[in-house]
């Protein structure tokens, strides 16, 4: 036998030995080790970096954790909910800032809280932050920006159903955590309609103390509608001094009186952010731990946090900076 190939037994072989390594690749894959492909489950995203908010995330995901971003930017708006001229500048202003989400201090849906409003009155402004949305003001983005809390005018129909219907919210809607970067949130309801109470001694109450005990983030915030303590027109709502600060938050938040005041009360910071689009209310007498009152335009709250520092600024519609408050690891 010759020692060369004649071509057709050249051409043969080479087809063979293709057939076989198209097979073992069919058969076995990449070998173990070898890095996983973009799109399985084991993909991992880098972080971003500080100057850029985070990637949307589909709604049915987890958000984003302490370890996936190294800062958070997010707006405060209360007592908001009626469309209009002020709403609308305070909207402009909020989006002005590119922020990662919004929170509400309450009464999202003026007055009577029904459905014929609500989209008019929330979804008109803030819809590109609301998932699902099925609102008339544009198209469901996928991803859940907007975490409201209660207020009394939600209440006023039907059991806050329409407030219910309208947001897809975590655990029962009217009172929830989620976390986002390195902030933990605690959202109460503070009405009297709440089913689980209000006092300290309620059911919600004994679910705030547990959710802070088994908080680890670097940050823990709880906000509501109606304010501990006030200098505003309504003055404060003395069912609500729960013990925040020995369960663990390290500020409180809330709405109701339509202007914006920063108190400290035994050591733990309250704010109240009420300036949000509706009619704005005077100041009566100043309440003790009363460290600063405003009201004399509309605007929003931008909180920026990381691991070792958040920052509380109350900004008005002008880009007037009225406060800055920080808190410091």
């Amino acid at each position: 036998m010759s020692r060369y190939m004649t071509p057709c037994r050249g051409i043969r072989a080479v087809l063979i030995a293709l057939l076989a390594l198209t097979l073992v690749g069919c058969t076995f894959g990449p070998a173990q080790g070898d890095a996983p492909q973009l799109g399985t489950p084991t993909e991992t995203v880098a972080p971003l970096p500080p100057t850029k908010t985070p990637t949307a995330v589909p709604s049915s995901t987890p958000l984003p954790t302490a370890t996936t971003i190294p800062l958070v930017r997010f707006a405060v708006i209360g007592d908001f909910g009626v469309a209009g001229d002020d709403l609308a500048n305070v909207a402009k202003l909020v989006k002005s800032w590119d922020v990662d989400f919004i929170i509400t201090t309450g009464d999202n849906n003026y007055p009577w809280g029904s459905a014929e409003t609500i989209d008019e009155n929330i979804g008109q402004y803030y819809h590109r932050y609301i998932s699902p949305y099925q609102g008339s003001y544009g198209e469901d983005t996928g991803v859940n920006r907007f975490f409201p809390s209660l207020g009394n005018h939600d209440w006023y129909t039907d059991g806050a159903q329409p407030y219910l219907d309208y947001f897809t919210l975590p655990g029962n809607e009217r009172y929830y955590q989620f976390s986002w970067g390195m902030v933990d949130f605690f959202v109460l309801d503070s009405d009297w309609n709440e089913p689980d109470g209000i006092g300290k001694d309620s059911i919600q109450a004994a679910w705030l103390k547990e959710a802070l005990a088994a908080s680890t983030a670097p940050w823990q915030l709880v906000y509501f509608h109606m304010p501990p303590y006030s200098s505003g027109d309504h003055g404060p709502t003395t069912h609500m001094r729960w013990p925040f600060a020995e369960w663990g938050a390290d500020a409180v938040l809330a709405g109701h009186d339509h202007d914006y005041e920063r108190l400290e009360i035994d050591g733990l910071v309250y704010f109240i952010n009420g300036l949000g689009g509706g009619a704005r209310y005077g100041f009566g007498e100043t309440a003790a731990g009363s460290q600063v009152r405003y009201q004399a335009r509309h605007g929003a709250m931008l909180v920026v946090a990381t691991f070792e520092e958040i920052s509380f600024s109350f900004i008005n519609v002008d880009g007037e900076v009225i406060d800055q408050f920080s808190l410091s690891q």
